[in-house]
């Protein structure tokens, strides 16, 4: 049998534009003399589609469309079609829909295998829309019996819960005991770093254990805050690549199910590349799937604002970004001069906007206001809150895109300003610590200098009042990172914590930071997500609560 993975981008909602993307593969593969085209999970609505399932209107226009590949499948006799979507489930009582893979062929659906295990952690909440399948089944397929699994379902595997198993059923091993002969799992797995490992080890015991070919076909792209890598995989029932599809673009491979393979066709992506080429298709995807053509940045001089602009500027051509330096009394010569030479040699558009004026008028306006006060926070926040302004007057004036620049380590501790640097449609470094964002300097920075030097080596600062450094009020980045990779992302307690050696009184006011911001985070731009754990539709925090763990 000749299997076709169809590891493609599709557009949440775009009902008619991804079955058109199906139509169009299946046409092609068809000229390969493919037995069967598989897609990824829900690829005819797009991963994650949400609430847009709870509208009757969408699940009937997703049945026009399986009507519609029924209707193609008959002009392609010899090729089946295996393609994600929800379908209705009947009368039975339940949310009335299934996560379903829909086997399609010879002008009829063949079988339809529901979803059995619905996640319910970090970014998924499949229990809001989807009943599970009511039984797993191997489907008959020309010579073959099919073991075919929605996503979650091949995960049930205890060495991945080592705290409490999440299931009681395995539904890999109920289709090898029903007799299949190849295992398809179709797939939406978000990206993090360091999971396609995690995925490939999972797929490759899968196959081993039972003896059994494996297919894994993932979508790719971004979708909000989610990014998906692809990494679509077939292995022999020995366990070992017959090929592994590339990451974070779209890949279409036939392959025969009778081949073998050979450990050497799968090499571990590079951790910083892989982050890298995550970061750029995210922010490529939001742009255009948004509708948005120009992005707009404000360059401070600092390492987040460079990196961010040389993301945006591969992500959609450096003609289409424009960055801004909006020095204010505090600022250094050098910084808008680095912030110029950055945008050189990205060969963006650069415009110097001092703020200094607004700034002064800021004061004036609330100097009787605030008689009797000593100056504080509040005249620095009034500069990012001036910056943010300007940014967003471009962005309405023409149609630009704002990215906020600000990185994880700050949105974590509240060291960022709210209406202020906080201000963008989409939060580029938000999920990314500072010290990860200077290995992705070193990174960008791997074959010539386009983030210059001056910028990587310079003591991190805000530049809001004389002489200001970031380590005046944060422990040192590598300190701090720590320390919120173990409370945000492994749940450590601030005794754990303790433990491990850090200083307890900066233990306690990273958690009480962390805490007391919630609301900011609330507010913010969504994040694209590159860690287990990112602040946004993953991390579900109250912000009106009084805690310390």
């Amino acid at each position: 049998m000749r299997i076709t993975i169809a590891q493609l981008n599709p557009v949440v909602g775009d009902i008619e534009g991804n079955l058109a993307k199906t139509i169009d593969t299946i046409s092609r593969s068809s000229k390969e003399a493919t037995d069967l085209v598989v897609f990824p999970e829900l690829f005819l609505v797009g991963y994650p589609p949400r609430d847009i399932l709870d509208k009757p209107r969408f699940i009937d226009k997703t049945q026009q469309a399986i009507r519609e590949l029924i209707h193609v499948s008959a002009r392609y006799p010899e090729t089946g079609i295996l393609v994600g979507a929800p379908l209705p489930t009947g009368e039975q009582p339940g949310r009335g829909l299934y996560n379903s893979a829909v086997l399609i062929h010879q002008g009829r659906i063949l079988a339809a295998r529901a979803k059995t295990l619905l996640p319910i952690y970090d970014v998924f909440d499949e229990e809001r829309y989807f009943d599970p399948a009511q039984e797993v089944y191997a489907v008959p397929f020309k010579d073959h019996k099919l073991g075919i699994c929605v996503c979650e379902d091949a995960w049930n595997v205890p060495e991945l819960w080592p705290q409490r198993r999440m299931y009681t059923s395995d539904p890999v091993e109920a289709l090898a005991r029903d007799g299949a002969t190849v295992f398809i799992n179709i797939s939406a797995s978000p990206f993090t770093v360091g999971k396609e490992g995690i995925r490939y080890r999972l797929i490759r015991n899968h196959a081993r254990k039972h003896g059994i070919p494996f297919v894994y076909v993932n979508q790719v792209g971004g979708n909000d805050e989610l990014i998906f890598d692809g990494r679509s995989m077939f292995l022999d029932g020995e366990g070992q690549p017959v090929a592994i599809c590339p990451s974070f673009q779209e890949h279409v491979q036939t392959l025969d199910v009778r081949r073998t393979g050979s450990p050497d066709r799968y090499v571990p992506q590079d951790r910083i590349e892989s982050v890298y080429e995550a970061l750029v298709l995210g922010v490529g995807d939001y742009v255009r799937k948004c509708g948005f053509k120009k992005l707009v940045i404000g360059l401070s001089g600092g390492i987040d604002s460079a990196v961010t602009c040389c993301l945006a500027a591969e992500a959609v051509g450096s003609e289409n970004v424009l960055g801004i330096s909006m020095p204010s009394p505090y600022s250094s010569a050098g910084s808008v001069e680095d912030s110029r030479r950055l945008a050189g040699n990205l060969g963006v558009k650069f415009k110097v906007i001092p703020i200094t004026s607004v700034y002064n008028s800021y004061l004036e306006t609330l100097g009787e206001h605030f008689a009797g006060k000593q100056p504080d926070i509040t005249e620095e926040n009034l500069q990012a809150r001036a910056r943010g302004n300007i940014l967003m007057a471009f962005s309405n004036k023409f149609g630009y895109l704002v990215l906020s620049t600000g990185n994880k380590s700050e949105l974590a501790v509240g060291y960022c300003t709210l209406y202020g640097d906080m201000s963008g449609g989409l939060s580029v470094l938000g999920d990314v610590p500072k010290t990860m964002v200077y290995q992705l300097a070193e990174y960008i920075n791997r074959e010539s200098e386009i983030i210059p030097r001056e910028i990587i080596e310079k003591p991190p600062s805000a530049e809001l009042r004389p002489g200001q450094l970031d380590q005046d009020s944060l422990p040192p980045y590598e300190v701090l990172d720590q320390i919120l990779n173990y409370y945000i992302e492994e749940n450590l307690s601030a005794q754990e914590l303790i433990e491990l050696g850090y200083s307890p009184d900066t233990v306690k006011w990273v958690i009480r930071a962390v805490n007391s911001n919630e609301y900011k985070r609330r507010q913010a731009a969504p994040v694209l997500k590159v860690t287990t754990k990112a602040f946004g539709v993953g991390r579900r925090m109250p912000i009106a609560a009084k805690y310390e763990l």
